[in-house]
């Protein structure tokens, strides 16, 4: 059973709540703490004291990625568990923070349990707080964990600039969050969320035991027509960038209605006008553009779509439209043998859990291409993220806590890594 009433449950709910006064939005229960921001280098100096009082040494990469690091076996490869701080613009205190959390405390649990019987693991511990997984201040999303797994160059995640010019390089130095750690060697990799979905509260499912991510396709697309006057240019003259960007918003939500009905998910959640004025037929606009889904044919489907649009608006209202940026990863499972790990785990605390597969993406995205992964859900209520509403119940949190310890405690011993 798991341990809701105990000191371990109150130890987490304590840190918890203090945690989640960084970047509070004053009565709502929400944070704004983006990343590399003055709020996310509170919390991070505050989670840096934290790990140091349970015993772990904290290390930050060149990437901003902050681990804690816990030697049980000298020269051994470490068990890392984690996910991410940084948050959305005014969003919810549970989205990645909820993980790292959760990480540390499980890596707590069995770093006591494993002092107190001598017993002595086969792999050593680490907790990550992963740089800028939201991709909301430097594009793109999953920055940290992109870098360390080799995906994105070191140099070119430094040298993004945000919307005011500011680089990822010059804003980890501004907090003191920028480091010279490099070289840990990962046995295995965990990570526990909040669903982001309703389905699990729905079902009564309080593990979710994720064993695919849907695929997805960013694009930034850079549309370009030509200033002129919004009063008296003849319409028939006009090269109107926004309009050109919004005939794609528009095809965006269109686009789902050509398949079936939660086969695609499409956004377009940024957009930059220039100039900008009133007065002023737009001359560039940056459009963001999102295609998800679990089926790498409906992405095939859709993105040929989407380049059929694009032909058509640049033809039609006389705008050029190029793609300036593209973030894409393939609808992928998580390995089996972390599956069936974590079910038991579950069963054994008595959990209801079943298999879900996850929509948005995670940092485990990019680590299970490198080592053994699990990855794990708790419910959302109501399914609402990157909101300020966004909320999980205590008795949830609680109990992916003690799963996730279950988990922990088994990837010290050695599983899922062969003799």
């Amino acid at each position: 059973m798991t341990e809701q009433n105990s000191p371990k449950a109150e130890a987490f709910l304590a840190d918890w709540a203090v945690h989640s006064r960084f970047g509070a939005v004053e009565g709502t229960g929400g944070v704004e703490r983006q990343a590399a921001s003055a709020a996310d280098g509170e919390q991070r100096k505050w989670f840096t004291r934290l790990l140091e009082s349970h015993g772990f040494t904290v290390q930050r990469d060149a990437v901003g990625n902050q681990f804690g690091l816990l030697e049980l076996v000298p020269g051994a490869p470490y068990v890392l568990t984690g996910s991410h701080m940084d948050s959305q613009p005014t969003a919810g205190r549970f989205d990645g923070a909820y993980g790292v959390m959760a990480s540390a405390h499980a890596c707590f649990r069995v770093a006591d349990e494993l002092r107190a019987s001598g017993e002595q693991p086969r792999f050593n511990l680490a907790v990550v707080n992963w740089f800028n997984e939201e991709g909301s201040r430097f594009k793109p999303s999953m920055m940290g964990s992109s870098v360390f797994t080799g995906k994105l160059p070191l140099m070119d995640a430094l040298a993004t600039p945000d919307p005011h010019g500011v680089t990822v390089k010059d804003a980890l130095d501004a907090i003191g969050e920028r480091g010279g750690f490099e070289g840990l060697d990962v046995a295995s990799y965990a990570e526990i969320h909040v669903q982001q979905g309703r389905s699990m509260e729905q079902d009564g499912i309080t593990i979710g035991l994720v064993n695919a991510t849907w695929g997805a396709r960013k694009f930034e697309f850079r549309i370009t027509g030509e200033q002129a006057h919004s009063g008296s240019t003849l319409m028939a003259d006009r090269r109107d960038a926004l309009l050109g960007a919004a005939r794609l918003i528009v095809a965006a939500r269109e686009l789902v209605d050509e398949f079936e009905p939660g086969a695609l998910h499409t956004a377009c959640g940024e957009i930059n006008v220039y100039p900008n004025s009133p007065v002023v037929v737009a001359s560039e606009v940056q459009l963001l553009f999102d295609l998800r889904s679990s089926s790498s044919d409906v992405l095939t489907a859709a993105y040929a779509r989407v380049m059929e649009t694009v032909e058509r608006v640049q033809r039609e209202d006389r705008v050029q439209i190029e793609v300036v940026a593209e973030h894409s990863w393939d609808q992928n499972p998580y390995p089996e043998a972390g599956l069936e790990l974590a079910r038991e785990v579950a069963q054994q605390l008595g959990l209801t859990h079943d298999r879900v597969m996850t929509v948005a993406g995670h940092d485990s995205t990019n680590m299970k291409d490198e080592v053994p992964t699990v990855m794990l859900f708790v419910p959302s209520v109501d399914g609402i993220s990157h909101n300020l509403k966004e909320f999980t119940r205590e008795e949830d949190l609680l109990a992916g806590v003690d799963h996730l310890t279950g988990v922990v405690r088994r990837l010290a011993g050695g599983a899922l890594v062969a003799d």
